[in-house]
Formats: C-alpha cells, structure tokens, sequence
C-alpha cells in the first residue's frame, strides 16, 4: 500500500480508501448480510487500506464498528458524514446534526472519529450551514468527539462545484470530498488548485461508478454525447469507446483500471475511493489505485476529448440509466 499525507490534518492515509456507500453499501444494498460486510472491510484492511469512509445515511456505520474491533484505534482513519437535509424536502437542524454525530459514535463503537463530513451539501444550504451548523460542530470538535470537519458535494445538483468554490473561502474546512472522473474533469481547474494552495484534504468520489462499472453503459452514454456534438462521433461508432487506453505499453488492462489510474495521479487528489460488494473485487481494485499513471499520451487523450465535459456519469446510486 501507498500513503500520503491528507493535507493539513497530517493524517498519513492510504491512497486507497474504502467507500461503504454507493449502490453496494458492502453488499447489504444487494441482500448480504452483515457477516458479508464486516469481511470486506477486514480483507480491505489486511491489504493495508487504513481509511474508511461510511456514513449515517449508508447504513453501515455498524458494520465498520465491528470490522475495526480488536484493532488499534489509531490504525485506522474513520471518516463518516451527516446529511444537511434530505432530498424530499427535510432540514435537520444543527441539533439533529449533533444528535447524529453521537448515533454515528454509538454505532461505530469509538469516542471519536478521525473526520466529520457535512454530506451532500447544495449550494443554497452553504450560508445556513456556515451559521448554524458548523459553530454547534467546531464546539463538538473542541469536546473530542472529532478530530478533522470536512464537507462534501452533491455531485449530481452541482456539477459545477460551486459549493465548493464557495466553502474554499472559509477556513473551517479541512477535507474535501470531489466528484472526478475521466469524463468528469472540471475539478481539475475549479476545486484541486485551491485544496492544494489552502492544503486542504481531498477524498474523491466517483472515480469507478456505474458509467465504467455497469456493462453497456458507457457505450450509450458516449453515443447520447455523441448526438449531442459533445464528443467526437468516431468514439459512438467503437464498440468499446475507451478501447485506445488497453494496449501493452504502460497501458490499462481495463477500463476499470484506467479509470482508478486517471483519478489517482490527478494532482490534487489525496484518497481515490472504491466501493464494492464483492470480495473479489477489493484486491483488484487495490491493486488498479496503486498502478502508475497512465502513459502521457493516453492521459492527453483523455483530457482533450472529454476535459470539456460536465455532470457527465454523477447519476446518484440506485438511478436506472
């Protein structure tokens, strides 16, 4: 395993981290059990990855409780979050926010976490949450019950990133979490060169989501852009679009690869998540977040015909596409 340094909290953290959310929410968003859960995140560990990113809203706080059990606490980075509202139209209140961080404490088993994220932030709940929430937070910080405050985007109600651009210019923000990916790129110029300048910790999310991952669906995908006069027409006309990056040179082995390879050597980017419900897919997955960058040429590709390209592949987990 690969570590870095998370920015100003000096956390030493593994490139690699793992995701307890998405679709799979460690297979109990697909009918596994529990048991099924907690071994995942303990053959995730025994690889070395040592940051580990779940939340309330996930369902599977329990879980990475029991899976750190009998550790040393301070081997392992916990990260969890609390939503502002929720989509149909609930707001939770800076005391239902404290009220969740205590679940989340109870939950996971520990009198702290390492980060406390406020979670799918929109840009019309920034100014509420720098003045209600957020001081109830620094006061709990101050208690112990964490250690860093970050927050994270709603990639696909703000593809721009401009909540982040806004929360950029507070200083009470020591993490991050971004949407990046090889046809999702704006971060490049509106997020990484402010977190580098102001040392601020990076998480990136959709990295491998189901615009690689689902079978199909890149092809169509790349076709609607296509149609659209968004992309080149030769890329809709390939069977596999993406096909240029697989080749023996220092080339991917997959499309899945690429795509972990890409987020990874961004500069910027702290801690590439991956997600899965599988066993089998954590060391493959480990292993494609540790290859080295992707050959110059293929990453210049990349770039120039999709680095124009916005809220492209951010579809929330569960959307049918």
């Amino acid at each position: 395993m690969e570590y870095t340094t998370l920015g100003r909290t000096g956390l030493q953290v593994s490139v690699a981290g793992l995701g307890c959310g998405g679709s799979s929410k460690l297979g109990l968003g697909t009918g596994h059990s529990e048991a099924h859960a907690i071994d995942i995140v303990r053959r995730a560990l025994d690889l070395g990855v040592n940051f580990i990113d779940t939340a309330q809203y996930y369902g599977t706080e329990t879980v990475v409780g029991a899976a750190i059990k009998g550790r040393a606490r301070d081997s392992v980075v916990i990260s969890t979050k609390h939503k502002v509202s929720l989509r149909e139209g609930t707001i939770f209140s800076a005391a239902e926010i404290l009220a969740g961080l205590d679940r989340s404490l109870r939950a996971l088993d520990t009198d702290h976490v390492d980060i406390f994220c406020l979670h799918t932030v929109l840009p019309h709940e920034y100014e509420r949450v720098m003045t209600e929430i957020v001081p109830a937070l620094l006061h709990e910080r101050a208690r112990g019950k964490f250690r860093f405050l970050g927050v994270t985007e709603f990639a696909g109600g703000d593809p721009r990133h401009d909540m982040l651009a806004r929360a950029l210019a507070d200083n009470c923000w020591d993490v991050m979490m971004v949407a990046f990916h090889m046809l999702n790129q704006n971060a490049r110029q509106r997020v990484f060169p402010r977190t580098q300048a102001q040392n601020i910790g990076t998480l990136l999310m959709f990295a491998v989501r189901a615009i690689f991952s689902v079978p199909g669906r890149l092809q169509r995908d790349i076709a609607a852009l296509a149609a659209e006069g968004k992309v080149p027409k030769w890329l809709a006309d390939k069977k596999q679009p993406l096909d240029f990056l697989l080749h023996d040179n220092g080339g991917a082995q997959s499309i899945i690869e690429a795509a972990y390879r890409y987020a990874r050597h961004e500069p910027g980017a702290n801690v590439v998540l991956f997600g899965t419900g599988n066993p089998d897919h954590i060391e493959p997955n480990v292993r494609a977040i540790l290859q080295p960058p992707l050959p110059a040429a293929d990453a210049r590709q990349i770039t120039a015909l999709f680095g124009a390209l916005e809220g492209v592949g951010l579809d929330e987990p569960g959307v049918k596409r």
